[in-house]
């Protein structure tokens, strides 16, 4: 017990300390990576995939066009998860820095105007997406792999 104890002091020691839930800061010129998770009402996942990329997806493209963002990436999980951890949809989005990411684009409701020209659809359909949500919540990550010297 006592060596199993030492060496996970010794690992400890070894990586860098983060407070839980609060991963450090990147300089301001670096890209900054953010995960939403979305857990919908059971048997609406499809309506809600095909409401996120008519009326969401176009508008995280137009992003990546302008330089916003670096990139989008949409996965589901491939098994189910018990029900209290469960998410269906992961969205990681890579902005060009935390700048970007933690203020609002003042071109944005313009491209939502431009994309969408029914915009009562555009709200009622935005609204439906939201209505068969359970749950969504966002988590900035920062990768903390060791890098070899």
């Amino acid at each position: 017990m006592k060596k199993l104890l030492c060496m996970l002091s010794l690992l400890a020691s070894s990586l860098p300390m983060f407070a839980q839930g609060s991963p450090p800061q990147t300089a301001g010129d670096q890209p900054y990576v953010m995960e939403y998770y979305y857990k919908t009402q059971w048997g609406h996942q499809q309506e809600f995939l095909q409401l996120f990329l008519k009326n969401h997806y176009p508008l995280l493209k137009k992003l990546i066009e302008a330089g916003r963002v670096v990139s989008v990436k949409i996965e589901s999980p491939a098994n189910h998860l018990p029900e209290d951890a469960r998410w269906d949809y992961r969205v990681t989005i890579r902005f060009k820095n935390s700048t970007v990411a933690t203020s609002a684009n003042p071109l944005e409701e313009a491209l939502i105007k431009q994309l969408w020209p029914d915009q009562q659809t555009y709200k009622q359909e935005e609204q439906r997406r939201f209505e068969i949500l359970l749950a969504h919540w966002d988590s900035p990550v920062t990768d903390i792999t060791p890098h070899d010297k």
